[in-house]
């Protein structure tokens, strides 16, 4: 059968659309519209408020988050180690003190008591390698991070007694990993979402910012995300490190014999049937990505050593970009990347932490990196997970592990966090902490009775810890937008979180 013009077309820009990997929005012609619209529109101005980022590590599988911040003090007025140990020691899954006297922390607003971050996230050698480095635990000593505990999805602040009522909204199938995976990258545990929240910050923002820009605001690392997903906004999803940035974007087929002929027929036909809001919105986001795969030809290399492992391959793909960035005309960007999994039903001791070395290294690599580029002030690194694991263990010996759960903890690190300090929404029992109660069956146990497993109700939303990172990243704050963005942060406490100021 004959080729018609338009089936080359389509062929071709599907090609061409496909290099730049639009993650789940190419289908969504009110999208694609959006985006050819900003392409053409060169008429706002920038901001003049300097280039920020934020930067999204999921924990994908569910991080535990009881072996990852860890209470190193005998306090018996509140959770302390020896809680911690009677807990998990007796099934092999409790650290020792000595193991954390090498990471241990001290946290101003509980009067300097100490804690301890897991032992892989202090100063090690990566994998062998020449990469040595003091991981984050020295960024708490600095100031650069901190952490946001017992945070989690929720539809409104919920206490233990109206998690056991059945008339308190609580988050739709708690403890399963697509639905809680769901909720907290779209920031809405009342009902299903379609976009995600990084997605939705960026729709609020692409009026005024990246007005010239030559990709779009969110980029992911690790294929396409649901947080990454918005309205108008279309998300661009690119390989990691191994594949340099002047090969991310570069179109396939028009080089070699015939090549350049190739592309001037595919320039040629992309001027035609433009009547077509179809073809004319794939022909301008098309056009898109080859002014930006122009810049990326002539990009600069990162010069700081980042490990060889996924998650470093990643944050020095994100580290490169922002690098870019001038060139790229953009001063907003939203990158998500990943690290998993952190499903430890068995063999968490192992798996969990040769996880959190690869977390702690590549961090701590990508901090010196934006060191390098004077990006430190501009750029904040959050986490995210599914949800934190059973306080109580999951088996015994060399293979425990541990089972769903709930409320967990979250690191922020950047130049402009206000670091070295816990974060979140203080507890309802009057004894003025913000890291839960480590009892079974107690107040910040979801569970009951004599098979409770220590599941901690958050006493933090997503929805509260992702509006300070929005705030900070410049997101407008009036009542429309945060509604839009955060349905359900109107239940919860209105203005500003005082206790959950960890950015400016």
């Amino acid at each position: 059968m004959k080729e018609t013009r338009r089936d080359f077309l389509k062929k071709s820009g599907g090609c061409a659309l496909g290099m730049v990997s639009l993650a789940t929005q190419m289908h969504h012609l009110g999208a694609m519209s959006a985006m050819a619209q900003r392409v053409l529109d060169d008429q706002a101005n920038s901001p003049d408020a300097g280039y920020k980022a934020l930067v999204l590590l999921y924990f994908q599988g569910g991080n535990d988050g009881n072996n990852m911040i860890i209470p190193n003090h005998g306090d018996a007025t509140i959770s302390n180690y020896t809680a911690y140990s009677a807990a998990r020691n007796n099934q092999g899954l409790a650290l020792t003190q000595t193991q954390l006297a090498a990471t241990q922390i001290n946290v101003p607003r509980l009067g300097n008591l100490a804690y301890a971050l897991h032992p892989n996230m202090g100063s090690q050698t990566q994998n062998g390698t020449t990469i040595v480095n003091n991981g984050i635990h020295e960024l708490w000593g600095l100031g650069k991070l901190a952490a946001v505990v017992n945070v989690g999805n929720l539809v409104r602040p919920l206490t233990k007694a109206q998690y056991q009522s059945s008339s308190f909204a609580k988050p739709y199938q708690l403890f399963s990993h697509s639905d809680q995976v769901t909720q907290s990258q779209t920031a809405n545990a009342k009902t299903q979402a379609f976009t995600g929240w990084g997605g939705r910050v960026s729709d609020k923002m692409t009026s005024s910012d990246n007005p010239g820009g030559l990709i779009p605001m969110v980029t992911s690392i690790n294929g396409a995300q649901l947080f990454t997903a918005g309205q108008t906004t279309l998300p661009l999803a690119i390989a990691d490190a191994n594949t340099p940035l002047a090969n991310v974007l570069n179109p396939a087929g028009f080089t070699g014999t015939g090549g350049p002929a190739r592309l001037t027929a595919f320039n040629s036909l992309r001027t035609l049937d433009r009547s077509s809001n179809y073809v004319a919105a794939a022909s301008n986001v098309t056009q898109a990505a080859m002014d930006a795969n122009n810049s990326l030809a002539t990009a600069q290399d990162v010069t700081t050593l980042f490990p060889n492992t996924g998650l470093g391959r990643q944050l020095k793909q994100v580290a490169r970009l922002i690098k870019d960035s001038t060139a790229l005309n953009v001063t907003r960007q939203i990158f998500y990347v990943q690290v998993g999994s952190f499903d430890t039903h068995t063999s968490q001791l192992t798996g969990q932490g040769n996880l959190l070395t690869q977390v702690s290294q590549a961090m701590r690599s990508f901090w010196d990196e934006l060191g390098v580029q004077s990006m430190q002030n501009n750029v904040t690194t959050f986490t995210l997970s599914d949800f934190c694991r059973t306080f109580n263990p999951a088996g015994t010996g060399a293979i425990v592990g541990s089972d769903h759960a709930w409320g967990n903890h979250m690191f922020v690190m950047g130049g402009s966090v206000l670091g070295g300090d816990f974060y979140g929404s203080l507890r309802p029992d009057g004894t003025g902490n913000y890291y839960p109660t480590l009892t079974f069956a107690g107040p910040d146990d979801a569970d009951t009775g004599s098979g409770a497993r220590g599941r901690w109700i958050p006493t933090t939303a997503v929805d509260q810890y992702a509006s300070v990172l929005a705030r900070w990243y410049g997101m407008p704050q009036d009542t429309a937008s945060l509604a839009t963005v955060f349905p359900n942060l109107p239940n919860f406490a209105t203005g500003t979180f005082p206790s959950l100021n960890f950015l400016p």
